[in-house]
């Protein structure tokens, strides 16, 4: 009888554990499994280089979600990275092809860009007391517009010297990867190291408390909402060096994307949980997804419902995880 009850003990805890471990790395669990899936789907799944296409295809998007990272764990939303993205490369590519600016000039005017407009997101939010929602809706818009504005409506050739980050390393080794793994790191060393990583995690928990702990919110803010710009400036130029042109019409839903990568990877929308390799792994669970159902020629418009629903999935993962 002892026995059978120490039998049934043990079961039960392995049980829970098991499940307290699927709930705590559902994202990587989702993502073994969905490789598995398509690799019995498709046999050239598992190809070289198609594993390094869907590197390159989670490259971007993976760097814009590392910004928006900050800004989830803050309890933010930052609908205009995509926006942002865009401008930063227009602004790079006008600078060093229509004006003659020096590329690495240019390439700083494209960062201070997307700084500046996460500056001026924060500023909305921070001073003007705008929801992020509305002030980062707005850039959105204004972002856009420049670019057009900038470009006249047009691509504008892309300096061959920042043209090389669209290529590979060695022959196979492609260039998006690696900034992808640059990016995520220094996003992990913010999160993890910094007192602007744990302030994040202090305003997204509880902004009262953070304020009265000495926290001063409405700089940080400022801060966190730069990082998005830094990042989404670097994401467009990437994205850009593998067209090999600016486009003003490039990065358009990319936000949503990158939104949805840092939710699939664990992040509370309500603030105060995220982290760098969660973002990853949402990231590469999306480029997955695409890269397998273009194998099995899935129509993209039902490539979107699918998405969609993972999302709904991945946001129930979280209210089931905060739960328990």
């Amino acid at each position: 009888m002892a026995t059978d009850t120490l039998k049934s003990s043990t079961h039960t805890g392995g049980a829970l554990a098991l499940r307290r471990m699927l709930l705590n790395n559902g994202a990587l669990t989702a993502l073994v499994v969905l490789a598995v899936a398509m690799s019995f789907l498709s046999g050239d799944f598992l190809a070289t280089q198609n594993l390094l296409n869907v590197g390159v295809q989670a490259a971007v998007t993976a760097i814009l979600a590392f910004g928006v990272t900050f800004v989830i764990v803050s309890a933010g939303i930052d609908l205009s990275v995509g926006s942002v993205a865009a401008l930063s490369a227009t602004v790079l590519a006008w600078a060093a092809t229509d004006q003659g600016v020096p590329v690495w000039i240019a390439v700083l005017l494209a960062i201070a860009t997307g700084v500046g407009s996460g500056l001026i997101s924060g500023a909305l939010i921070s001073f003007g007391k705008l929801p992020p929602f509305i002030a980062t809706l707005a850039m959105l818009s204004v972002g856009r517009g420049l670019a057009l504005v900038i470009s006249q409506g047009s691509p504008i050739a892309f300096p061959d010297s920042v043209s090389n980050l669209g290529t590979t390393i060695g022959g196979w080794l492609p260039v998006p990867v690696l900034v992808m793994i640059v990016m995520g790191l220094i996003t992990a060393v913010v999160l993890n190291r910094t007192y602007i990583g744990r302030a994040m995690y202090a305003i997204g928990g509880n902004e009262e408390a953070a304020r009265l702990s000495g926290i001063r919110v409405k700089r940080q803010k400022l801060v966190i909402y730069a990082l998005a710009g830094a990042f989404a400036a670097i994401a467009g130029i990437v994205l850009a060096s593998r067209l090999a042109s600016a486009q003003p019409q490039a990065a358009y839903g990319y936000e949503l994307d990158a939104i949805a990568a840092v939710v699939i990877g664990g992040a509370s929308l309500s603030g105060g949980v995220g982290k760098a390799s969660g973002t990853l792994i949402g990231a590469l669970i999306l480029a997955v997804l695409r890269n397998g159902l273009n194998l099995l020629s899935v129509s993209a418009f039902w490539q979107q419902v699918v998405i969609g629903v993972v999302i709904a999935l991945a946001v129930l993962l979280d209210t089931l995880r905060r739960r328990s």
